[in-house]
């Protein structure tokens, strides 16, 4: 799946006032349930805190990746943040992150959750596209520079 069908402007989250993991969690769940095909906030929030529990989705840089396949998904969307100050998300390089991109995909959707997640990482892994994205100062500047950056690349 291209990484710029997952998004919409009302899925973006930038200088998010959250302050640590679990605020960042329900934040996230609660934005992505109040769309109409997504599960309820609960479930979505209990998907991305087990796959937690299994191993942190800080993937380094400033950068974290919470993902989880629900039965209750019927498709595949993401919610980018950037919250106001970076949070604490036991990251594996131990820093604090300030990009999250929430990942939610139908349980049977296997191949394609592991597509995205590997899309993601490799637009993560470049520093101008992080650099780009910590400078957004709105949702709508946000959006568009995901969708930019995603479309120049290919992802």
């Amino acid at each position: 799946m291209n990484l710029t069908e997952l998004l919409n402007e009302s899925r973006i989250l930038c200088h998010a006032d959250v302050v640590s993991k679990k605020r960042a969690l329900e934040l996230a769940s609660d934005t992505l349930a109040g769309q109409s095909a997504n599960p309820p906030s609960e479930e979505i929030f209990s998907g991305l805190l087990n796959r937690e529990r299994l191993g942190s989705t800080g993937i380094g840089d400033g950068v974290a990746i919470p993902h989880c396949r629900l039965a209750n998904c019927t498709s595949a969307v993401a919610l980018l943040m950037t919250p106001a100050t970076p949070i604490d998300f036991d990251a594996i390089d131990n820093k604090p992150v300030d990009l999250l991109c929430f990942l939610l995909v139908p349980e049977d959707g296997a191949e394609e959750h592991l597509q995205t997640l590997a899309g993601l990482a490799e637009l993560f892994s470049q520093s101008d596209v992080r650099d780009k994205l910590r400078s957004c100062e709105s949702n709508a500047e946000l959006y568009s520079t995901f969708i930019k950056l995603a479309e120049t690349l290919g992802a």
